[in-house]
């Protein structure tokens, strides 16, 4: 579903020297069914990787295809397969949860017979049914994320690209949204999944790429990277790749 070969975006800006490689040809493959994890620090080169998947960036070089379409040459087509969700996507304050749904879904094709039912489940399956047509104005984080992952989900798209979808979230909601990328592998959706939450990422991927300084360090299951490290959880497993010694660690 997703195909990545020595992918690379480099940016210019004067204020860090003039030529920034975000991305250091990034090259893995994610599957039908499957949660691929894409992990790494801050300005590792994650959120750029996923915005050229998405079509919002375009790579200086390199292949990438999504749901056998090329990110450059055939971008109209991947957006229409995808559902992106970004840790900066914006809110209608002055719309309610249920148009809101119901304006993406027509977006992407969706007539009002199908759609209408759909946004009612996703409505419910969200817990959203108490304040589905209330103003966003007064929303907590919680309930304006529950809203974002429904929308990606609205015209049923065969590949997920989620950057960090339970960020600042309480338990039970962060609980909800992760029954749904389950519920999606179950489906036999590719999902692409970006967190910093380890125990996150340890319980729900089945790969996990390690991403630093725009390259990828390390790439397998839960078992193969420990294998290779040595250490069980995540996060030391993470560590350990990234060469930086846990806090109370031993020398």
């Amino acid at each position: 579903m997703i195909y990545v070969e020595d992918l690379r975006k480099v940016f210019h800006d004067k204020r860090r020297g003039g030529t920034v490689m975000a991305v250091d040809g990034i090259t893995f493959e994610a599957k039908p069914g499957e949660i691929f994890g894409l992990l790494g620090s801050n300005g590792a080169g994650k959120t750029t990787t996923l915005r050229m998947l998405a079509t919002i960036l375009k790579p200086t070089s390199g292949t990438a295809r999504v749901a056998g379409h090329d990110v450059i040459a055939d971008a109209s087509t991947v957006r229409r397969n995808i559902g992106f969700l970004s840790g900066d996507m914006g809110y209608y304050h002055r719309l309610t949860p249920r148009e809101v749904l119901m304006l993406f879904g027509r977006l992407n094709g969706l007539s009002n017979g199908d759609l209408r039912p759909r946004v009612n489940r996703l409505i419910e399956a969200f817990e959203m049914t108490p304040y589905a047509d209330s103003r966003m104005d007064t929303f907590s984080t919680g309930m304006r994320q529950r809203l974002a992952v429904a929308r990606v989900l609205v015209h049923d798209p065969s590949v997920l690209i989620l950057d960090e979808p339970t960020s600042g979230l309480d338990v039970p909601t962060s609980q909800i949204i992760e029954g749904f990328i389950m519920d999606a592998r179950a489906a036999g959706k590719c999902i692409v999944l970006s967190t910093h939450v380890m125990e996150e990422a340890e319980y729900l991927c089945d790969r996990i790429a390690v991403v630093h300084q725009g390259r990828i360090q390390a790439l397998g299951t839960m078992d193969e990277l420990r294998a290779r490290t040595g250490k069980h959880r995540l996060r030391e497993v993470f560590l350990d790749l990234l060469n930086v010694r846990a806090v109370g660690a031993h020398a």
